[in-house]
């Protein structure tokens, strides 16, 4: 099995989940999947996460970008329940907000408290959420782009 990270078939989930919904293109130049993967993963100037559809979702994804900013390794990232990117007080606003995304199919322009592995506090700005539906409309998860974020 290919890993997520370098996977030609889970960035085109995650790609056409996005362009389905948004209307634009997650990667911003034409290149070939496996080359849009690899840039996804490796070089993207954006936060890039993506959860399962568990009843307590985990992180199956997390791009080089997303890695540095919560400050997991990769290896710790796809095991890391998805609630706790956010403080305990942050859940239930950030339960609600995935709530209205399982609704509405995605949510642009969000912005709410985030928590590093060693408990760092920062703001995410700007963020869209999206339902990763392939073609058939089955769902394997939800994913976030974070363009922006700030220190707290």
């Amino acid at each position: 099995m290919i890993p997520l990270q370098c996977n030609p078939a889970f960035y085109q989930l995650l790609a056409d989940s996005y362009a389905r919904l948004l209307g634009r293109p997650l990667v911003p130049q034409a290149m070939s999947v496996v080359e849009a993967a690899k840039w996804l993963y490796e070089s993207a100037p954006f936060a890039v996460l993506a959860h399962n559809t568990a009843s307590d979702p985990v992180f199956i994804y997390g791009n080089k970008a997303a890695q540095r900013r919560f400050g997991y390794s990769w290896d710790e990232i796809i095991q890391l329940p998805s609630r706790l990117s956010a403080e305990a007080p942050n859940r239930d606003e950030r339960q609600q907000f995935l709530a209205r995304v399982q609704r509405l199919g995605y949510e642009a322009g969000y912005k709410g408290v985030r928590v590093t592995k060693s408990g760092q506090r920062f703001m995410i700005e700007e963020a869209t959420l999206w339902q990763l539906l392939d073609a058939d409309g089955k769902l394997h998860g939800q994913a976030v782009v974070i363009p922006r974020t700030r220190d707290l």
